[in-house]
């Protein structure tokens, strides 16, 4: 799993590097929540481990960022601190912690909580996929939105993706569909 810290203190940093690469994640380094915002919007990475306290952006403040930030996949966000848990507890979570770990955290505690980031990260891919499911009329085409209206299938996705469409007509289309009118067309223009 690629995974992102945000750690200004190197020792703490490289050492929990080094305990996630041990695990068998890649791992991407960022000596603050500026620079792991920045990295954030260049890559996708299903984890973030932050520290709270850190200069420039905080954890808390990279937390709201990283949850105002546009829809797409989730993130997993662990919050690392030294702070005792239920004083700073709150107020993590209402930033948008998904997971607290005290330092320092041992590989153990570590890949556990990991293996629940991966599980929750599963799940809302697999929710996302459901949502992407869309009701479509064999006859028509049309595709009935979230508003339960009916809806042209290329006007839907030019709407709601960067899609575009050109169109074609296949073979057994045009054998069926337009050759005879093609021909109808010939014989009235020979005539």
């Amino acid at each position: 799993m690629n995974i992102l810290i945000a750690e200004d203190d190197l020792i703490s940093r490289k050492v929990l590097a080094a305990q996630l690469r041990k695990l068998g994640h890649a791992v991407e380094e960022a000596v603050d929540g500026e620079e792991a915002w920045s990295k954030l919007g260049a890559r996708r990475f299903p984890v973030v481990i932050t520290d709270w306290m850190m200069p420039k952006v905080d954890g808390l403040e990279l937390c709201r960022r990283i949850r105002a930030g546009e829809p797409g996949p989730y993130i997993y966000i662990v919050m690392l601190t030294a702070i005792e848990r239920k004083a700073g507890y709150v107020e993590g979570m209402e930033a948008g912690a998904d997971d607290f770990v005290t330092k320092p955290c041992s590989a153990d505690e570590l890949q556990i909580r990991l293996r629940v980031a991966e599980r929750v990260i599963g799940l809302q891919s697999e929710a996302q996929q459901l949502e992407g499911l869309l009701p479509i009329c064999p006859k028509c085409s049309k595709i009935q939105t979230k508003e339960k209206a009916w809806q042209a299938v290329e006007g839907y996705i030019m709407k709601t993706t960067d899609a575009q469409f050109s169109h074609g007509v296949c073979p057994p289309c045009f054998e069926k569909h337009m050759k005879p009118q093609l021909e109808a067309y010939q014989k009235r223009s020979v005539a």
